[in-house]
């Protein structure tokens, strides 16, 4: 594949402790449970699933937010999961962070001009003119134009629309390798989701930019990703290129949430798409076969229930862990991570 790979996620679990009273420990919520991945450069990845599932968790230990209890992060050869804080500045400055809610994502009390140049200044950028040229130039990039009426402005003088364009500049502005978008369009309105996508893609394109864009909606993603991941009960269960997933979703969970999408046609209003009742999986206590066997219209009783499906390969590129595909072939992650990316 083109350019190499720049992270690798292997393994990765990521366990939080829960104690009853901060005295007995009660066990351990898997927030991630066992997530393999390779990213190259200039790919957009697209991770899809519902609240719960474990996307934000995922995507906080990729940013050394979060110490995984298990598994590695390696980003430029260089593992990054566990290091200390001191020893991460170089890693934070080549990964921009786009955040769901844009006006939390912003200090109130702190100008738009501020806001752009204090990374430049923490990492080191001492020139004036130089900061100055920079923010001018990301902002006019997500047209925030003329410049000057925005340099002044407090976020909370600002549209919706507006606050996440400056999380965006301030996301490309030290000219990272690796942008991750966590639901960056889902608190604004229906008129400027479109917008703000596309200068997400366009940024990406243009800068040569890996992304991971996280999302609970696969109306957004087919534009935008190259390859999806769908998480569900903190595990990938079926990942596929964009148009294969789309076209040929395999796990039920998956052609759940492609049923579940809202579209423009009249006889939407004579038909009612059925999303299978029921509630995810416990965290703290996950059943010991497929997590989605309680809600699964395929389940079969005593296989799904009590084993866990490996991942059954499809395709080249598409994996998927259901019981339903148990006469395909079953690779280890190591040799199909191999396939692909050679």
């Amino acid at each position: 594949m083109r350019n190499g790979v720049l992270l690798s996620v292997r393994d990765l679990h990521t366990w939080f402790e829960m104690r009853r009273w901060g005295f007995f420990h009660v066990g351990y919520v898997r927030a991630v449970d066992g997530v393999s991945f390779d990213l190259r450069r200039g790919e957009c990845l697209a991770i899809v699933g519902e609240s719960g599932c474990g996307k934000s968790t995922l995507i906080r230990t990729i940013l050394a937010l979060e110490t995984p209890t298990k598994g590695e992060v390696v980003f430029e050869n260089r593992l990054v999961s566990g290091i200390e804080p001191k020893h991460i500045k170089w890693y934070r400055s080549q990964v921009g962070y786009v955040q769901q809610d844009p006006f939390a994502a912003l200090p109130p009390f702190m100008t738009i001009r501020q806001i752009l140049d204090e990374p430049l200044r923490i990492n080191g950028i001492p020139s004036k003119r130089e900061r100055e040229w920079r923010i001018k130039q990301a902002l006019t990039e997500m047209k925030l134009t003329p410049v000057e009426d925005f340099l002044h402005k407090f976020p909370h003088m600002l549209s919706g629309g507006q606050q996440q364009r400056v999380v965006l500049a301030r996301a490309r502005i030290l000219n990272p390798k690796l942008l991750i978008a966590d639901e960056p369009v889902s608190m604004l309105d229906a008129s400027v989701r479109v917008e703000v996508l596309q200068l997400l893609r366009r940024t990406q394109e243009e800068l040569n930019l890996a992304a991971i864009y996280v999302t609970h909606d696969l109306s957004t993603v087919r534009h935008f990703s190259e390859r999806i991941f769908v998480m569900y009960g903190a595990q990938v269960i079926e990942q596929a290129t964009t148009n294969e997933l789309l076209e040929n979703p395999s796990h039920p969970y998956t052609r759940s949430l492609l049923d579940a999408i809202a579209e423009p046609d009249a006889e939407n209003a004579r038909q009612m798409r059925v999303v299978p009742a029921g509630d995810p999986p416990s965290l703290l206590r996950p059943p010991p076969g497929c997590r989605f066997f309680e809600r699964c219209p395929n389940a079969m009783k005593g296989l799904c229930e009590n084993e866990a499906p490996p991942d059954f390969v499809l395709s080249r590129f598409h994996r998927v862990k259901c019981w339903l595909y148990q006469d395909e072939k079953v690779l280890p992650v190591e040799e199909t991570e191999e396939k692909e990316i050679s």
